[in-house]
């Protein structure tokens, strides 16, 4: 099974354009090498609310495994532990220990990384070095473990208990946390406005908006899923779009009620003729070639 992925960098110098980001490319490239689809790669700096905050929107997206680099040594400003600490439900300590220990087998060093990790809703949360070098090995360490560890994290249940878990109700994210993140980012200085669509489910069948056909019975409710992959390569190509500066996007998932959030997208770039297009043409490819709706009724 492939399972959504989200590596984000912790770093000062990175989000000042001082310091390339090595560590988080070589994190996605190993993730897609091991099939999973990675939906996000941010930079952010070591601010503790910051990576707090997008850790519980990774959560809210529903991304079934989180990777943070960097921010785990002993400066006053290495504080992605305890951002991390901020948000898990539940500690998954044996993970931490895993890389600990191999990371001591090469050097004495080892012992002096203060990484975390652990469990929100269905996002397991977990720490890297921020050198590109540990964060790999780190990660190599722990890799196999990974696949059993979110199967079970996102199965309904376990052999021992026979009554089915019922899946957490998914919120959208924080829009305010995004713009926080695309202040963080450092690309103000060519973003002119930042336009939303949020997408809900309605009462009204879409034959009754689009055709105007009267007969049909009132929507009780809907089936909704998508192409992770699809949706990558959807924000890719509307990032690449000329004067767009930052995408982002939030899907739902399984049966949703009247009312319930389907999607939220975010738009940011220099004028609103280009931002006005790019969010158009995000939501239409998402709503035609990423997701299935089923209405029920």
């Amino acid at each position: 099974m492939s399972y959504t992925a989200a590596v984000l960098t912790i770093s000062d110098k990175g989000v000042r354009g001082e310091r390339v980001d090595t560590s988080g490319p070589a994190l996605c490239e190993m993730l897609e090498q091991a099939g999973y689809a990675v939906v996000r790669r941010a930079v952010l700096p070591d601010e503790r609310a910051l990576i707090a905050g997008a850790l519980k929107d990774l959560a809210a997206e529903g991304v079934a495994l989180a990777l943070t680099t960097g921010g785990t040594g002993f400066s006053p400003r290495d504080v992605t532990p305890e951002a991390t600490r901020d948000v898990i439900e539940r500690e998954a300590p044996g993970l931490a220990e895993a890389m600990r220990a191999e990371s001591m087998k090469i050097t004495p060093r080892g012992c002096l990384s203060r990484g975390v990790a652990g469990i929100r809703q269905r996002t397991l949360i977990v720490n890297l070095p921020g050198s590109e070098k540990a964060a790999r090995e780190n990660l190599a360490a722990i890799l196999p473990a990974l696949g059993h560890g979110l199967e079970v994290l996102l199965s309904e249940g376990s052999a021992d208990c026979a009554t089915p878990a019922t899946p957490p109700r998914r919120e959208a994210p924080s829009v305010d946390a995004w713009l926080r993140e695309a202040k963080a980012a450092g690309k103000l200085a060519r973003t002119g406005m930042f336009l939303i669509h949020n997408g809900v489910v309605r009462e009204d069948a879409r034959a009754r908006v689009r055709d105007g056909d009267v007969d049909v019975r009132p929507v009780r409710g809907m089936l909704f899923s998508s192409d992770p992959e699809k949706v990558r390569k959807a924000v890719e190509e509307t990032l690449a779009l000329p004067g767009i500066t930052y995408v982002r996007v939030w899907l739902n998932e399984g049966k949703l009620a009247v009312g319930d959030d389907i999607m939220l997208a975010m738009v940011g770039g220099d004028i609103r003729p280009r931002v006005v297009d790019a969010l158009q043409c995000l939501v239409g490819r998402l709503k035609t070639e990423c997701v299935v709706e089923q209405e029920l009724y």
